[in-house]
């Protein structure tokens, strides 16, 4: 499942730091955004009847390949205790296809992917569980396939109604249980079949500290940097392993998909790749967790020789795992991060609008004394998450990193 995180709603609360005196904030307490906010993830199957009515006429196949596995992510703000606003996407792990097209052993496939904007209400049955109705619209976007140069299934990108029900389970006052229905219905105009999910997950809510916890926190000996400058450089000799593992693409043995879908790779590979970024700390947990927003400027060289330039400000979650007298190691990922790329089509490949997404994910340690130094291994992505039906993406190979704290 692609796109994990909570990281959209974040973003748009970057410049809200806090109600107190910025010397004097030790960025131990949400905003009320925050405060209010949840994130969402959903595991479960994903039903949508494509057949060969939906090719032109003269072409069929007679077997389809179907990964039913899919997840849908939101990200959502309590409007009250019952009512909510969400953003999200849903998707497939992998496309459907059309196996051995006429015969002719050409197999193609059929990406699906659709971003939400909804309202969800509450119906509570007891303390411990309720039933909630969603209701919205979705931006879907589908990749059709052509064959020697013949559209056989088009390209679309539509507006369509979503709605669905749920049943949750109350762990805490931040863990939720959900078995959930979501659907979209056909559109007859856009030769598109309906799109019903079914899934399990759960939402984690934010939950706000009081004052005194607050500045406990803010006196204990965790580090946590408050500024961190950065420089990187990545080349394609070294190739995408890291990559392809992180977004299950790696070809080990006969398999062609190993690895955790959390990432992305692209149909675009730079050569090399050098960045400039800067964070700042915007909230940090009494030991574990941190969120930094960041600004970053990127140069890569595609492999035919390409010269793009890009620029994003983004969220960045960042995870210490493990923290030692001599050094803080940690985890990182960022999604979503609005930028500015400088070529909209590379190297004969539709990468989309100049207008895109960052997404960023990393490990490091901070070292040194006073914690004054920095080291990354780092995986970046340019890709607009399929909301226009051009969508190559991007891949930056693995970025060394070394980095300033202030």
């Amino acid at each position: 499942m692609k796109k994990i995180g909570l990281l959209f709603l974040l973003f748009f609360t970057i410049p809200h730091f806090s109600q107190e005196n910025k010397k004097e904030n030790p960025k131990t307490k949400f905003t009320n955004f925050l405060a209010n906010s949840y994130y969402s993830l959903n595991f479960g199957g994903i039903f949508y009847p494509f057949s060969n009515d939906h090719l032109i006429d003269g072409f069929a196949t007679e077997t389809f390949s179907k990964n039913r596995f899919s997840g849908r992510l939101l990200l959502g703000h309590k409007i009250n205790e019952d009512l909510s606003v969400q953003f999200g996407t849903m998707r497939p792990a992998s496309w459907f296809k059309y196996d051995n097209v006429n015969n002719t052993g050409y197999e193609r496939s059929v990406w699906i992917n659709a971003w939400s904007l909804s309202l969800k209400k509450d119906f509570k049955i007891n303390n411990k569980f309720n039933l909630f109705a969603e209701a919205g619209i979705a931006n879907v976007t589908r990749f059709g396939f052509s064959i020697n140069d013949q559209v056989i299934y088009d390209d679309a990108h539509f507006a369509s109604l979503l709605y669905g029900f749920g049943l949750q389970y109350r762990l805490s006052d931040k863990w939720r249980l959900s078995a959930n229905g979501t659907f979209l219905p056909k559109s007859t105009k856009n030769n598109q079949p309906s799109i019903s999910q079914a899934t399990l997950g759960f939402e984690y809510h934010l939950q706000q500290v009081d004052d005194k916890t607050a500045a406990e926190y803010a006196k204990n000996e965790y580090f946590f940097p408050k500024n961190i400058f950065q420089v990187s450089y990545g080349t394609g000799e070294i190739g995408f392993g890291f990559n392809q593992f992180f977004g299950m693409s790696l070809p080990v043995g006969n398999f062609d998909s190993f690895g955790v879908p959390i990432f992305w790779v692209g149909e675009v590979k730079a050569q090399h790749a050098l960045s400039l970024t800067y964070q700042r700390l915007i909230y940090r947990s009494e030991k574990i967790f941190s969120l930094d927003w960041g600004a970053s400027a990127t140069y890569f060289q595609s492999r035919e020789g390409t010269d793009v330039f890009a620029f994003s400000i983004f969220p960045v979650l960042r995870f210490y795992l493990w923290r030692k007298p001599t050094f803080d190691f940690y985890a990182n990922y960022s999604i979503i991060g609005p930028a500015y790329i400088t070529k909209s089509d590379i190297d004969n490949s539709k990468t989309g609008p100049n207008i895109t997404y960052q997404d960023t994910m990393g490990f490091g340690v901070f070292f040194g004394e006073k914690r004054e130094y920095n080291f990354e291994l780092r995986i970046m992505h340019y890709s607009n998450g399929n909301i226009f039906t051009r969508n190559a993406g991007v891949a930056i190979p693995l970025q060394f990193t070394i980095g300033k704290t202030f």
